[in-house]
């Protein structure tokens, strides 16, 4: 799967509810989920391997037109190197007299060499929303009024977002079609909406359950109304539910006989104002932590580049990519001199302070897609990708002057630099490479490097090595 072999990735890939299949550059395919062969209703042997051309597609557009080879998602991301979006297309096969109808998207994965790239296909089923409205004309001739939203994103503000209207809504709210449509029935909400109301259907929505309740709503110019409310989930042939159904009944005339409304109307107005704070609150405290522990999982906190987890991540991707386009993979240890030293001379601050220039000059030395992170203590590591071995003496030097060229200044005033030895492996990136194997190779170099005075850089080329062997 290429950019793709990730555990983490290929694990939510192989457990996700939206299709994914992936194609190399000329088309063929690589990678299918099992959604999108239960989907296409194929195997894995008659998907992998299957390029654009196949017979095995049979695609119509939204008028049942066949699709051309040229019109399909994975050729129009290739021809324009750009993505598609919301793309909506059938598929006809011998298993079903009806074709299937997805919503597909699409868009292409850029390597440095062309012949290298992938192109992403995503797309879901949305055959039960095309037949949805199979009782539309009794729907907008009901006296009763008809809301229909979709069933995900159910949080404020922007959802559950409303996909249909009938007739009779549009008459007792003021609010066309065109303006419900895309909007959330927060829109008809207001001062005096009851909030334990809405939070007791929020709760049912969440839920998957049907839900009645009795809600106080506000025309699009600011007039209240009551509604009686039913609420029920709608589901596909997967028996997923993908829709919400509302069918309300206007009750104004029997609620504002009631004689305890307007007694009420301050303690619900303070309810609402403090859920809103309470939700906005939690919303807060719920993305700073997110956002913590992924800075705790992936980098490291005194340097803020990428931890010892997170370099070895990224290795084993680069080296995935050394290997298809057989390159040369370098990897690199480097250790700060002397830095026992330096804490005892200068304190334990100061070391940080090193550590942290250190960790600097690799961010300005490496590239976007060179890989290097702090590797443990005073050690950092880092990995690139070559054409032939021949570089690596000159990176690697160019990389320990600029260390070296680093000026610190302690709490007495005294200025000083430091200096780092680099321990260096370079291989051939044959199948049988591991990141480990390489780490350990350029451990030994580091030693060396150590042992020869420090302040140098030591190389160890295997596959020259192994060239002199043979």
């Amino acid at each position: 799967m290429g950019n793709f072999e990730s555990p983490i990735l290929k694990n939510l890939l192989e457990n996700a509810n939206i299709a994914v299949v992936i194609h190399r550059w000329d088309t063929s395919v690589v990678y299918a989920n099992p959604t999108a062969l239960r989907l296409l209703r194929l195997t894995h042997e008659q998907m992998l391997g299957k390029d654009a051309l196949d017979p095995v597609w049979r695609f119509i557009d939204e008028d049942k037109h066949p699709l051309s080879s040229d019109q399909f998602p994975v050729t129009q991301v290739k021809r324009f190197k750009g993505p598609v979006n919301n793309m909506i297309m059938g598929v006809i096969d011998s298993a079903q007299v009806k074709p299937s109808w997805f919503m597909v998207n699409a868009y292409p994965e850029i390597a440095s060499k062309e012949k290298d790239s992938f192109i992403v296909i995503t797309f879901s089923d949305i055959t039960e929303q095309k037949g949805l409205f199979s009782f539309k004309a009794i729907a907008d001739n009901s006296a009763e009024i008809v809301i229909v939203t979709e069933a995900d994103d159910l949080a404020a503000p922007l959802g559950p977002r409303i996909v249909y209207v009938n007739e009779a809504f549009v008459k007792l709210t003021g609010y066309s079609r065109e303006e419900a449509i895309g909007e959330t029935p927060r829109i008809l909400q207001g001062k005096e909406t009851d909030p334990a109301e809405l939070k007791r259907i929020s709760t049912a929505l969440k839920n998957r359950s049907s839900v009645s309740a009795k809600v106080r709503n506000y025309t699009k110019t600011g007039h209240p109304y009551w509604l009686d409310i039913n609420i029920f989930p709608l589901t596909n042939r997967y028996n997923e539910v993908t829709h919400f159904a509302a069918i309300q009944r206007d009750v104004t005339q029997e609620i504002y006989s009631a004689e305890q409304l307007e007694s009420n109307n301050k303690k619900l107005k303070e309810l609402k104002v403090d859920l809103e704070r309470l939700i906005r609150e939690r919303t807060i405290e719920l993305h700073d932590a997110n956002k913590k522990l992924f800075q705790y999982a992936y980098y490291d906190v005194l340097t803020q580049i990428p931890n010892r987890r997170c370099f070895l991540d990224q290795a084993e991707k680069l080296l995935s990519r050394a290997k298809r386009g057989s390159m040369f993979f370098l990897v690199g240890i480097v250790d700060v001199d002397y830095f026992k030293n330096i804490n005892d001379t200068f304190g334990h601050d100061m070391g940080d302070k090193v550590l942290i220039k250190v960790a600097e000059c690799f961010s300005l030395f490496f590239r976007q897609e060179d890989v290097f992170g702090r590797y443990g203590g005073e050690e950092f590591g880092f990995c690139i990708l070559l054409e032939d071995d021949s570089q690596a003496v000159g990176i690697c030097e160019r990389l320990r002057v600029s260390i070296s060229a680093l000026c610190f200044t302690s709490e007495t005033h005294e200025n000083f630099t430091i200096t780092a030895s680099i321990g260096v492996c370079v291989s051939e990136a044959t199948p049988s490479l591991s990141v480990d194997t390489q780490l350990k190779k350029a451990d030994i170099a580091l030693y060396k490097a150590k042992g020869d005075g420090r302040n140098k850089v030591e190389v160890m080329l295997v596959s020259a090595i192994e060239k002199q062997d043979g």
